[in-house]
Parts: structure tokens; sequence; C-alpha cells
């Protein structure tokens, strides 16, 4: 056995963040002093590894001196706690606004993971994998995102099947909120071709003619403007998975995809200072 020091590339302060959110968990558990194998700091300090280094949990768990089965309820307590922080849609929304954004941007993301042998049926009739996605060509959630101009994430939806359409999990989870925003706080959304259709206030570009037709002047203008105002903004998703390299590929169940994604968001807000 080689032991060896490491240095993990996080902001100390955010690991005592996130032990004090695990202390305040344990008290409302009703937990007591002593009686768990690692402090909360020790544990945010797991639950870090793991979203930072994308480490296996079995070798987190005997870093710690725990046991897998420790590793894993410890590692879940944290996406809990971290993911009951994320921000509500309309106070990001409103912020947005009281911070001066022109405008928000709609994105959607298939978050990789393990093969779930999940079947539902297709608008064909078909049997086919739940969370297999034919845009991403591979098993994984569905999360759709808003983001501020210049890319960084204001918000995340909770997890959808890949097998299912953004335009169809924009209209369960971010729709309704983007709407009331156009409408209230004079806050557009600008997305790309698949939200097509989407409804007022969120903009997509135009399609081009079928057949030997081609766009008006104007129109082709309007797209190129719209996709230069959009292209940092989707930036966003990168930003997640650039830092947090867990959400390269998840190998927890597909379901808690949403809650790790939240967490990951969470964290990032705290890094920029969106978090005290």
């Amino acid at each position: 056995m080689i032991t060896y020091r490491a240095m993990l590339d996080v902001p100390r302060e955010l690991a005592q963040y996130l032990s004090r959110l695990l202390h305040i968990e344990r008290r409302r558990r009703g937990t007591r002093k002593n009686s768990r194998a690692l402090t909360c700091f020790r544990q945010a300090v797991l639950g870090l590894r793991w979203f930072r280094q994308n480490v296996e949990v079995t070798a987190l768990a005997r870093d710690h001196g725990i046991s897998r089965a420790t590793g894993y309820r410890y590692l879940d307590e944290v996406i809990e706690v971290l993911a009951n922080q994320a921000p509500d849609l309309h106070e990001a929304l409103q912020k947005a606004k009281a911070d001066g954004l022109a405008y928000v941007v709609l994105d959607g993301k298939i978050f990789s993971t393990d093969r779930c042998d999940e079947k539902t049926t297709s608008v064909k009739g078909k049997q086919v994998d739940l969370w297999y996605s034919g845009k991403a060509h591979e098993h994984g959630g569905n999360i759709q995102a808003v983001m501020e101009p210049d890319g960084f994430p204001l918000w995340v939806a909770d997890v959808e099947p890949g097998s299912v359409h953004d335009l169809t999990v924009a209209r369960e989870h971010v729709l309704g909120a983007l709407y009331w925003a156009a409408s209230q706080l004079e806050l557009p959304t600008l997305s790309d071709g698949g939200y097509e259709g989407a409804g007022i206030g969120v903009h997509t570009p135009l399609k081009q003619p079928a057949g030997d037709q081609v766009l008006d002047v104007d129109n082709r203008t309007y797209n190129a403007l719209l996709r230069g105002l959009r292209c940092l903004g989707e930036r966003g998703f990168a930003l997640l998975t650039g830092r947090w390299r867990t959400l390269h590929h998840i190998t927890a169940s597909p379901r808690k995809i949403g809650d790790i994604v939240k967490a990951a968001l969470v964290l990032t807000h705290f890094e920029h200072g969106r978090l005290t």
C-alpha cells in the first residue's frame, strides 16, 4: 500500500460552506454529537472530491476510512443539501432583470449516464429505451437551463429521460415562467431552432423555406443577430461540466441527475460569489 499527499483545487471557503449545510441537516435529523464516522468538514471534502475529480465512491470511502455503503449514504446527503439550495426559477428571473440583463438564454443538454433498462412507447408505437437520446446517440437525462447572456447558468430544471424532446421538457418545467418574464418583466428569452413554436417571448431562428426558396434578407439578418447574441449564452453547460467532472458521465441512478446538476450549479454560484 502506497500513501501520498494530495491537494483538492477548490476554495476552503466552499468546503466550509458545505460543512455548515451538512451541520444544519444533521441537527434537523436529530443526529447525536460524535455519532458519525466523519465530521461535517470531512464529509464535505468527500463530496467535493466526487464532484471535482469524479473519484469512484469505493475509493473515496477507502480514503476516508469508511465503508462503501456509508460512502454512498454520505454522498447522497451532500447532493441533497446542495440541491436544496438551488435557486427558484422566478426568483432567478427577477434577479436577472434587477441586474439589468436584456435577455436570458434557454438551452438543453443530455447528461450521459449508464444504460438503464426502462422502456417506453414512442410516437410511432414502438418500444424504445426511455433514457436513450436519439439526439445525443447515448443514454442520458435531459436537463434544461436558463443562462445569462454571457453564459453563466442561472437555473437548471429537474431531469427528464433522454428520449423526451427539448421542447416537451421546456413546456413542462420552464416555459410558463419565461412567458411570465416576457410579459411582466420585459425579459425575453433567446433559444435555438429546437424550441420553434415555444411561444411568445421565446425567440428562435427562422427556418429555411423548402425547395429552392431562400429567406428574405431581413429574416437572414434576424437569424444572424439572434445567433450572435445567443452563442455566448450557450456556454453555461460547458462551465458546469468543465469544472465538475462528475457531470461528464453520471453512474448514479438517472433519476438523480437533476439533483446532481443542481448541486453543481450551487457549487458554481458559490465559487463565483453568488452565494455566501
